[in-house]
Parts: structure tokens; sequence; C-alpha cells
């Protein structure tokens, strides 16, 4: 098997979304003064975005669809759960101001897996909970180009390995919405490309 070295790779990009009926919508920009970091082969982002930037060079541009069973899968009704009120209390008062209808919040698993559910609706007993990726369902189009594109150093690879072990003490997907790890994991849609 051929050995593929580990690229720093920053783009600028826009990240439409195109539903069933092929309706293009912008979702996410990362611009040239702020924008998307990572390194190739790490697993940080989508494996089709980086087969579509990989073999670019800083300076190209780019354009491509990536369909939503290769992105973030198919919606699904599954993932709707009605869950327990109390369990978004804090000191014993739900936390109206944060479980509202639309906002995204951090939820964690019976073994510690974190995940992030948006809020569908507040019942008197019950909060109900979409567990679907925001971009389920949607194909992914980028439009952007190639900014950086080079050998990543192994220190570099080492703060990427550790955030996405917990270990830069940021945010808890290893990242800050100001991406201050340098992981090069943050996005604006939670540390997901």
């Amino acid at each position: 098997m051929e050995s593929t070295e580990n690229k720093y790779i920053t783009v600028a990009y826009k990240l439409y979304t195109v539903d069933k009926d092929g309706k293009k919508e912008l979702m996410e920009e990362a611009k040239a003064d702020h924008p998307f970091q990572y390194i190739s082969g790490l697993g940080t982002t989508l494996e089709d975005f980086e087969k579509n930037i990989d073999s670019l060079n800083k300076g190209d541009k780019f354009e491509f669809t990536i369909p939503a069973s290769a992105a973030y899968g198919e919606y699904s009704e599954e993932h709707i759960y009605e869950l327990p009120k109390n369990i978004f209390e804090i000191d014993g008062k739900f936390d109206e101001e944060r479980i509202v209808p639309g906002n995204i919040v951090p939820l964690m698993g019976a073994e510690g897996q974190r995940y992030n559910a948006t809020v569908v609706e507040i019942k008197p007993d019950i909060v109900v909970v979409d567990m679907n990726h925001p971009f389920a369902g949607a194909d992914l189009m980028f439009e952007g180009e190639v900014l950086e594109s080079r050998p990543a150093t192994t220190e570099e690879i080492q703060e990427v390995v550790n955030a996405m072990s917990g270990g830069c003490g940021c945010g808890s997907c290893g990242c800050d919405d100001e991406g201050d790890c340098g992981d090069g994991g943050c996005g604006s849609s939670g540390c997901c490309h």
C-alpha cells in the first residue's frame, strides 16, 4: 500500500446544500481571512472532501458536489427523540434560555459519546430533539480556492491528535469558535468537515 504524506491545507470556500429539487442554498462560508484548515489523512474532514482537495495545489480553484450518502447521510425520522425535560435542568431549573426550538444543544450518550441535537419542540414534560446532522439528506456543493497546501509538520499533526483526544483544553470538539487550537478541525457547523 502506498503511503501518503499528511498535508497542511487551508481553503476558502462557500458551502451550498442542494436539496432533492435542485434548490441551492448557501449554508457556510470560510473566507480567506479566516480559512478552513485541516491536516489530510487524519479523518478530521469528510473523506470525499479530502479526496477532492488533496491533489490540488496552492492557488487552485475547485467546485465539486458530495452526495448526501457520502456526506452526512439521508435524513431519518428515527433520529427524532423525545427526552425528559428534567435532563435540561441546571441547578433544578429548566434551561429555557438555551433550550428553545432551533437551537443546537450538546448531549452525551450513556458511554460518554458526544452528540449535537437540534431542539424541535418543547412540551410540558418532554423536549423533542432531532439528532440528524443539520446537512443530513442534502448534497453538499463546495466552491472555493486552495490557499495553502504543504507537508504538515510533526507538531501540527500532534496538535490535531491532542485535540481529537481532548488534550488541548479548548472546546468539547477540540477547538473553540475562533479555532485557537490551530487544529484545523473547526468548521462553523461543529468540527465536522
